[in-house]
């Protein structure tokens, strides 16, 4: 038990008391993006159910590979807060709540929207590469993929969970969950799966540029008594 608790220490530790002062001093005012993001995405979520509002999402909010690239990056910003159809919208709010609100306090809301979007960007973007490559490509995607609608925060939150791990020294965390999705590619080969290991790959380019602008301050693991990196910058 104690070797877990050492490992858990030194895994999270740093995210943790990031996290925890923040939230204890303001609470919920610590995460108003974040809170704004869950309202928006239940709000969505109710309006796609009526009769007359499913087509006015579909309008504003879904994003599919065969749609002109314009109206899909047009689509993409609001597509990130539609949730899926054909999955719970309590996975997609608790996962907005937990994901982006330890981002907005660790990274701040605007370093989080940049990296959320990019994810998401880059899940948009991979899906037309995917169908021009074809199906017998390794890293293509059969032309029926191109009538799918692609919306939600997965590839956000995937790409902040592993932004996340990398910056604040969880990286057992951040292999986790890229070997999570890359065995959701290998097992299922499906667009999600795909659009996700995407998402990761860009956002490893960010922790790269990330590496560079901090090489001369890099941050101390948790309990070196060199002190925590600031809550936003």
């Amino acid at each position: 038990m104690n070797r877990l608790a050492r490992w858990a220490r030194a895994e999270w530790g740093l995210l943790y008391v990031t996290v925890r002062e923040p939230l204890v001093k303001r609470r919920w005012r610590a995460i108003p993006m974040t809170l704004g993001a869950v309202v928006l995405t239940a709000v969505i979520q109710l309006v796609q159910n009526q009769s007359w509002g499913y087509q006015f999402v579909q309008n504003i909010g879904a994003v599919r590979a065969e749609d002109p690239l314009w109206l899909s990056l047009l689509r993409t910003p609001l597509s990130l807060f539609v949730p899926a159809l054909d999955l719970p919208v309590w996975g997609a709010l608790a996962q907005i709540l937990f994901v982006f609100g330890i981002a907005e306090i660790c990274l701040g809301r605007w370093r989080t929207l940049v990296i959320a979007y990019a994810a998401t960007l880059a899940g948009t973007l991979y899906a037309r590469l995917g169908i021009w490559l074809g199906f017998d490509n390794a890293f293509g995607l059969p032309s029926s993929d191109a009538q799918v609608v692609d919306t939600g925060p997965s590839a956000a939150v995937v790409g902040l969970a592993v932004f996340l791990g990398w910056r604040y020294g969880a990286y057992v965390t951040a292999c986790a969950v890229t070997a999570a999705m890359a065995v959701e590619v290998l097992l299922k080969g499906n667009l999600a799966g795909k659009e996700h290991m995407a998402a990761i790959a860009v956002v490893g380019v960010l922790c790269f540029i990330s590496a560079l602008r901090h090489r001369h301050r890099p941050l101390a693991r948790f309990g070196s008594g060199k002190g925590f990196p600031p809550a936003r910058s």
